[in-house]
């Protein structure tokens, strides 16, 4: 896709912006949104991409799924699985590619917005920000990630509450609870997430996606397992030419160049 109808793509440099553009619908997800955030990821996952935001316009991070594009669906059930499978492939890629993805939460963040917001490797919420489940409220249940990111984050019991009674947190309940890495005020967040990727762009994309490699695969593996996972990828990181020139550059007392 050279253009896309419910997201902005931009990229400039090592750095990739993805905005949520549906702004008349609170930047509610129907299936060109998911589809072309889908392509977007795909289009990160390159060598070129170190970084990448993703935020929403206008008031909203994201309300969710498109009530109103389901409920006009000639079959509901199908129409919904393809909604959430492009934005299953869209998690899965930002979740394997070595760009670290930052997301910007600017306002309410309900349903697959809460979903993908907090699927983040790092997240940060202006203070009006707000995360809701709202699933069950309209007898439908998570996708996004949702169950599998929310127990790990935040326990059990936390996310029960969160996926059973719909309750919202501020951003400062998400952050007390380690839903978020930081709130920042509303008018600073554009230029922190900025600031940050341009930070992780200076630093190795190989190196980073080694981290959220070893990350995901402590979920499912025992401790020997994770530790010969550890030795075996420093290893082929210090045969690197990222590794090689890290350290060089710190015994050389100079700032490392990561090409």
């Amino acid at each position: 896709m050279s253009e896309y109808e419910a997201i902005t793509f931009e990229q400039s440099g090592p750095v990739a912006r993805i905005v949520l553009n549906r702004p008349e619908a609170a930047n509610g997800m129907n299936d060109t949104m998911t589809a072309e955030l889908a392509d977007a990821a795909a289009r990160c996952d390159t060598s070129a991409t170190k970084a990448v935001v993703l935020t929403g316009s206008g008031r909203f991070f994201c309300a969710g799924g498109d009530l109103k594009a389901f409920a006009t669906a000639p079959s509901r059930g199908r129409f919904i699985k393809g909604v959430a499978d492009d934005l299953h492939r869209a998690v899965s890629t930002f979740a394997r590619m070595d760009a670290v993805l930052v997301t910007a939460v600017n306002g309410a963040a309900a349903g697959a917005g809460f979903s993908i917001a907090v699927a983040g490797d790092l997240v940060l919420a202006a203070e009006s920000a707000s995360f809701t489940m709202a699933y069950t409220k309209v007898g439908l249940s998570p996708d996004g990630s949702a169950s599998y990111h929310l127990p790990r984050l935040i326990g059990m019991r936390r996310a029960q509450e969160l996926m059973l009674t719909n309750r919202t947190l501020s951003a400062g309940e998400a952050l007390d609870w380690g839903l978020v890495t930081d709130v920042v005020p509303d008018a600073e967040l554009g230029d922190r997430a900025t600031a940050l990727a341009d930070q992780l762009a200076g630093g190795s994309a190989p190196s980073h996606g080694a981290v959220k490699t070893l990350l995901l695969a402590s979920l499912k593996n025992g401790l020997e397992e994770q530790m010969e996972l550890e030795g075996r990828t420093i290893a082929r990181r210090a045969d690197s030419a990222d590794g090689r020139e890290g350290v060089d550059a710190f015994l050389a007392k100079r700032r490392a160049d990561f090409a």
